[in-house]
C-alpha cells in the first residue's frame, strides 16, 4: 500500500470513537412534562421482575435494535413502548450528548417535551413498575451527594505477563469512579441516570 492510498482513506474517513464497533449502543429519553404550571422531569421505576437493576429509577430508554433508523429513533421508540404513548406525543426533541460507560456501553441522550397527561400513560408492566415526576426546579436547587467506587483491574489467570514490561509486577492503575445520588420524596436516583441528569442540570443552569 502506498502513501496516496492511505491519504485517500483518511480524507474519506469520518472520525468515530475508537473501539465503538464493539460497544453496546443504547439511547435514553429525558421527558419534560408541564404539570401544575411548572416543568417536571419524568422517571420510571423499573419492574421488580426484570433481570437487571429491578426496582431502580431510570429514564425511558434501551438498546438499539437492528431495525432502528438511528439513536434518536431508538430513544423515541423505547419511550413510546415503555410509557404507553404514541411516538408523536414526544416533540421538540433535542440531542443532548453521548456517554461512554466503563462497562462498554455507548449511550446517546435526548431531551424532549412529553405532550400528554400522566393519567393518559399506559406503562408497560413488563418493564415499568410505575412512573413519577420531579419538578425541574428541585434539581436546580439541590445538588447530588457524591460517593465513590474503587474500580480495579484484575487480569485473567492466563494473562500473558511475559509479553509486557515488568511482568506480574506491572502496576495497574485503579480508578476512583464518582457515583451521584439525588433523593426526592423517598425516591433515590443514582447510577447512569443520575450521571446524565447531573450533566443536563449543569447545562441548563
Amino acid at each position: 500500500m502506498n502513501l496516496k492510498t492511505v491519504q485517500d482513506k483518511l480524507e474519506q474517513h469520518t472520525p468515530t470513537i475508537i473501539g465503538e464497533e464493539s460497544m453496546k449502543k443504547y439511547s435514553l429519553f429525558l421527558p419534560i412534562i408541564e404539570k401544575e404550571n411548572e416543568l417536571h422531569l419524568m422517571f420510571e421505576v423499573r419492574s421488580h421482575t426484570m433481570r437487571r437493576q429491578p426496582g431502580e429509577v431510570c429514564f425511558p430508554g434501551g438498546k438499539m435494535d437492528r431495525d432502528d433508523q438511528g439513536p434518536l429513533h431508538t430513544a423515541v421508540r423505547e419511550a413510546s413502548e415503555e410509557l404507553g404513548v404514541r411516538p408523536g406525543a414526544m416533540t421538540d426533541v433535542y440531542s443532548f450528548g453521548q456517554m461512554i460507560s466503563p462497562f462498554g456501553m455507548k449511550i446517546e441522550a435526548y431531551v424532549g417535551l412529553l405532550n400528554c397527561e400522566e393519567k393518559e400513560l399506559e406503562p408497560n408492566p413488563d418493564e415499568v413498575a410505575e412512573v413519577f415526576t420531579v419538578p425541574l426546579q428541585y434539581f436546580l436547587e439541590h445538588d447530588p451527594t457524591v460517593h465513590y467506587v474503587q474500580m480495579e483491574i484484575k487480569p485473567d489467570p492466563d494473562f500473558p505477563y511475559h509479553l509486557i514490561s515488568n511482568g506480574e509486577d506491572y502496576e495497574w492503575q485503579a480508578r476512583k469512579y464518582e457515583e451521584y445520588f439525588y433523593q426526592y420524596n423517598g425516591r433515590v436516583i443514582w447510577g447512569l441516570t443520575a450521571r446524565v441528569l447531573r450533566s443536563f442540570i449543569h447545562m441548563i443552569r
